[in-house]
């Protein structure tokens, strides 16, 4: 019972309330990489301490990298972009973290021992061959479960030839790893790439590596070619805007109240969910906006929504809202209207199938929804006033799926069991403590 978190009461309205998140995920697996790759000590502040990080974290350990993780800091001794050591029968174990095991690809692409890669049960279900088969025509070698899961293992080449990439998906996985192959070949690799996150591009600019982005309306066009060093580089990570965003439609969902949550990563590839809430109705203000090392970075305030609305959301927003449905679906659940989301296949390309599980929550706590295999409709009620008791389990652990209730249960009422409390340590392990501070 110990790993079951039981709601019975709607959280109390609160206001003028200030919190800090944990560092952005994303960064903080990114940083991981490039400083052990980079020459000399490279330090960070405010790295994420969950588990797909620490997963990062004894991955490059694996190749004979230093590092030091310390309560306020952590210290990586990166020894060059060719410091990998690759000695027999290493295994990687990725765990949980789709970021880490694609992206770590393409910094294998050169290795000349096999190296075996194998996550969770989730991540062992996720589609890989979206990234080995581009990662193929660099002359890298593969063996996949099922032609496209994990367990896998890679064997990389000495003679690696640059590529041309069309990435279609609008994952920044795969043309993150592609990125990394291409710092470690000779020639231009050439990616037309859908819109994603774009972290690495702006990390490896800072880093003042050789790449080139040209933008266009749909897509970005990326040159890469061989980096000869990266130099160490000191990082203070900015708070992760997927882990703002609970308590952000936690405040619009709860009234009376008002929230900011301070230094936010704001990087316009990651903020749909910002974008989709105020077109619903949501107040919500940048302030203190700045810049650091490549990235935008904001306090985030939030006041609570009356009279919310549906949205037939724009296709265009999914990139960038991708992790975040789970709880913009909590936001239509409430609004006034029908509200549609389509396109939305690569939804069920998570940690879990989250189109379906999010329509099944609703369908749990009362909501009318129609569901496709890539699209949803919810049929709002702003009345939403659950009085009875709701259990959500068996969702493969995910971490978004298990907070995405929480906020439910606090928000709309009723007696909620929702089992895996363990698996927040995935991303956000400080959710919980966050949530007492909110409601002190």
């Amino acid at each position: 019972m110990t790993n079951i978190f039981v709601i019975k009461k709607k959280i109390n309205s609160f206001s003028n309330r200030r919190v800090v998140v944990s560092g952005d995920k994303s960064l903080s697996i990114r940083w991981v990489l490039l400083a052990s790759l980079a020459d000399g000590k490279s330090k960070s502040f405010n790295l994420l301490k969950s588990d797909d990080v620490k997963a990062s974290i004894d991955a490059i350990k694996k190749f004979g990298i230093n590092v030091k993780l310390k309560k306020n800091f952590c210290e990586i001794n990166g020894k060059g972009l060719n410091g990998y050591k690759y000695k027999k029968n290493i295994v990687i174990n990725a765990k949980n973290s789709g970021t880490l095991g694609r992206l770590i690809l393409g910094l294998l692409a050169n290795c000349d021992e096999k190296i075996k890669i194998i996550g969770d049960k989730s991540l062992s279900k996720r589609d890989f061959k979206r990234v080995t088969d581009p990662l193929r025509k660099f002359g890298v070698k593969f063996k996949l479960t099922n032609n496209k899961n994990l367990p896998l293992t890679i064997l990389g080449s000495k003679n690696l030839k640059p590529i041309n990439y069309n990435e279609k998906k609008g994952s920044a996985q795969c043309k993150s790893s592609v990125i990394f192959a291409g710092l470690r070949t000779k020639g231009t690799t050439v990616i037309r790439a859908k819109k994603s996150r774009n972290h690495t591009e702006l990390l490896c600019k800072y880093l003042k590596l050789p790449i080139s982005l040209s933008r266009g309306k749909n897509y970005d066009l990326i040159k890469i070619k061989k980096a000869k060093k990266i130099k160490s580089f000191n990082y203070n990570i900015p708070s992760d805007i997927s882990s703002a965003a609970f308590f952000i439609v936690l405040t619009c969902l709860t009234e009376n109240s008002t929230l900011t949550v301070k230094n936010v990563n704001i990087n316009a590839s990651r903020i749909g969910i910002i974008i989709i809430l105020r077109r619903m109705g949501a107040k919500i203000v940048f302030r203190n906006r700045r810049f650091y090392k490549g990235e935008y970075v904001a306090d985030i305030f939030v006041k609570s929504s009356k009279n919310l609305k549906s949205i037939n959301c724009p296709v265009k927003l999914n990139t960038s809202s991708i992790d975040e449905f789970p709880l913009i679906f909590l936001v239509a659940a409430k609004a006034k209207g029908i509200s549609f989301f389509k396109n939305l296949s690569e939804l069920n390309q998570k940690e879990s199938p989250r189109l379906r599980l999010g329509s099944k929550m609703l369908s749990l706590m009362g909501i009318k929804n129609e569901i496709t295999s890539s699209s949803i409709k919810i049929f709002g009620n702003p009345q939403i006033n659950i009085k009875k008791k709701i259990i959500i389990k068996n969702y493969l652990k995910d971490h978004r799926i298990f907070m995405s209730s929480v906020i439910a249960a606090l928000t709309f009422g009723g007696e909620w069991h929702i089992h895996d409390k363990d698996s927040i340590n995935t991303s956000f392990p400080n959710f919980l403590k966050i949530l007492k501070e909110i409601q002190k």
